[in-house]
């Protein structure tokens, strides 16, 4: 599933996109203010973020300044503004922006840009992952693990798995994982609890390579 990050401080507007990109089974986020926007891509980097220039706190062009100069990977970034002066969009492209909309847009529109962003994000990214001695490959869903052998994992532990190895080496929220896992409509239960013990049993011996980092959330404990 792909994730949206939204950052608008015109309410009507932000509530109309997030119910567009959620309509299409985007999992979003969203924020009002410039420094509440740059602290979520930094901690959860979305696969495409959807920036405002006339933010509170920190506004647009410097947010995507900062943005670019201490993300550990790409986030494309989609600019949305009413500004049409050639001047504007060469500062906006100049900050960073993959790509510049006017308001007002048609949401058709918004949603082929976005789509078309997080495809470009792929880009040049390996199919396979490879985490100390755990080889994941994204587009068989299979993975294996030491000594090579094959691991039996039920769809929901795969996703895990997957979410650890890509966020790796950063330890990764419980929340964020709900959010990867279930978007906005996690289960009453506690399933995390469930697929996580279900992952380390079908890792067999290489179940100690997920870590539980009490208080904050799980990680992958391999070498760099």
């Amino acid at each position: 599933m792909n994730r949206i990050l939204v950052v608008e401080d015109h309410t009507p507007l932000r509530r109309q996109i997030v119910e567009l990109l959620q309509g299409v089974g985007w999992a979003v986020d969203e924020a009002s203010d410039g420094r509440l926007g740059l602290q979520l891509a930094l901690e959860q980097p979305p696969d495409v973020l959807l920036l405002d220039l006339g933010l509170p706190g920190l506004d647009g062009i410097t947010l995507c300044r900062q943005l670019r100069a201490q993300a550990d990977r790409h986030v494309p970034v989609l600019m949305l503004t009413a500004r049409d002066a050639l001047e504007d969009k060469r500062e906006g492209f100049g900050a960073g922006a993959d790509d510049y909309l006017l308001k007002p847009f048609a949401g058709e529109e918004l949603l082929w840009r976005c789509q078309a962003l997080a495809r470009r994000g792929e880009l040049g990214r390996s199919w396979v992952l490879t985490r100390g001695p755990l080889r994941i490959d994204r587009r068989t869903h299979t993975v294996h693990g030491s000594a090579g052998q094959g691991l039996a994992l039920p769809r929901q532990a795969y996703r895990l798995l997957v979410a650890l190895a890509e966020a790796w080496p950063r330890t990764v929220t419980r929340s964020e994982l709900q959010q990867q896992l279930w978007a906005d409509e996690p289960p009453e239960s506690d399933a995390l609890r469930s697929h996580l013990y279900t992952l380390r049993q079908a890792m067999g011996a290489d179940q100690a390579l997920v870590k539980t980092v009490h208080g904050v959330g799980l990680r992958l404990d391999v070498p760099g």
